[in-house]
């Protein structure tokens, strides 16, 4: 695992939120990424909305090996555009596209793609730190610790949060975990014990 920069989650944090206030959202307002690709003018696609792809591959990404990838971002044409797989939950798309989302935010260097003789797409590069800055921004983005520290205060549970911000349980979790939110919850807890 790549270990980031120091302050890049605080800077996420604080680029999540000037992002979110840029869409007039508060704090603890859903996300919709289709607004945020908008406003990035980003396009959204599906492997469907590809003109020219082969039926045989789009069998294969939808329906024999729909797990095996999840989203792509990728200039065309001048336009940037996602490519998700639409075959993941409402949750898993939202974070899917939210990463990529944030590869544009972070201006990332997008990895190479190049077609093997054989005709199947491969990537070229992969670059770790890039991937979990992307996944740093893209989770802040869609669950801000401020979010959570509004629905802790409100007692709203894991569950509850998680169908909000049309995440998953596990991201809710993760992020209390890693935002220093469960200590503020063991704190309330603790103080309404007294």
């Amino acid at each position: 695992m790549t270990t980031l920069e120091r302050g890049f989650k605080t800077w996420a944090e604080r680029t999540a939120a000037s992002v979110r206030q840029e869409l007039g959202l508060a704090e603890h307002d859903p996300l919709n990424v289709r607004a945020l690709a908008e406003f990035l003018e980003v396009q959204l696609k599906t492997p469907s909305d590809i003109a020219g792809l082969p039926k045989e591959d789009l069998e294969q990404l939808l329906v024999h090996d729909p797990g095996g990838w999840s989203a792509v971002s990728l200039s065309a044409g001048g336009r940037a555009v996602i490519i998700y797989n639409p075959r993941h939950s409402r949750a898993r798309q939202a974070s899917d596209v939210a990463h990529e989302l944030a590869h544009f935010l972070l201006s990332h260097e997008p990895a190479r793609l190049v077609v093997s003789p054989d005709g199947q797409l491969v990537m070229r590069s992969y670059n770790s730190k890039q991937e979990e800055e992307a996944n740093w921004l893209g989770w802040a983005l869609l669950l801000p610790r401020d979010a959570l520290l509004v629905a802790i205060r409100q007692k709203i549970s894991t569950a509850k949060i998680a169908q909000l911000h049309n995440v998953s349980e596990a991201l809710v979790e993760f992020r209390i975990r890693v935002t220093g939110i469960r200590i503020v919850q063991q704190r309330m807890r603790a103080k309404h014990a007294r």
